[in-house]
């Protein structure tokens, strides 16, 4: 079904729970009841990596070019499948959505007019098949709802390995995620991607920031990986 008639027919026919697809009672509504009882909110943790406790002695974030972590919800459950909706089928409202928890629970901190907030950017290869860019969806609804400046400054090459089933460390080997700034980056930045799982994308993409003459102040997502 084309993205033009998805639309109308969300129009005519409101759509069930992004999570479970059950039927809902408004058109405005995006979750069920059940499902945003059952939302894993994180509880507060380590500020480096945004884990609520390490595994080890070690903060895996303790090597990492951006100072801080964030995420408002574990990667699980309905967060999940929420973020699932956004990548895999296309519904852009599932990334407002996502926007809306976050927006709702950022650290005070972080609320700054003076910080952009950048994007952290697909292969092309994904983003066409895609026809967009998930984070980029996140990152603008995630601007917009916090009056806060949107900066698409980093492109990602094409020869870039794919992440999904590798390793932490395959995703950490040198030169594996080829990333660079394009135009004029902001001074102050927060990176922004709908999943934080090894880090090594948003490491990679701090790392391009700093090198252009950016500050990253922090790097935030959608959901964590536990």
């Amino acid at each position: 079904m084309s993205r033009w008639l998805a639309e109308l027919v969300a129009l005519l026919a409101p759509p069930g729970c992004l999570a479970c697809g059950c039927a809902l009672g408004r058109a405005d509504e995006r979750l069920c009841a059940t499902c945003v009882r059952a939302l894993p909110w994180l509880r507060p943790g380590c500020r480096r990596c945004g884990l609520p406790r390490h595994r080890g002695r070690t903060c895996p974030a303790a090597r990492a070019a951006f100072p801080r972590a964030w995420a408002p919800v574990a990667y699980e459950g309905v967060s999940q499948r929420l973020v699932a909706a956004l990548k895999f089928r296309g519904a852009l409202v599932a990334g407002d959505l996502m926007a809306a928890h976050m927006a709702a629970n950022l650290p005070v901190a972080l609320r700054d007019p003076a910080i952009a907030l950048v994007p952290v950017p697909a292969a092309p290869a994904r983003r066409r098949r895609r026809g967009f860019d998930p984070a980029r969806v996140l990152t603008l609804a995630l601007a917009r709802r916090i009056d806060q400046p949107f900066a698409d400054c980093l492109v990602r090459a094409d020869r870039t390995a794919r992440q999904v089933g590798s390793s932490r460390r395959e995703r950490r080997a040198p030169g594996r995620l080829l990333i660079r700034v394009r135009g004029t980056p902001p001074s102050l930045a927060i990176l922004v991607d709908d999943v934080h799982t090894t880090g090594a994308t948003l490491d990679a993409s701090a790392r391009a920031l700093a090198a252009g003459g950016t500050t990253v102040v922090a790097a935030i997502s959608y959901a964590r990986t536990l």
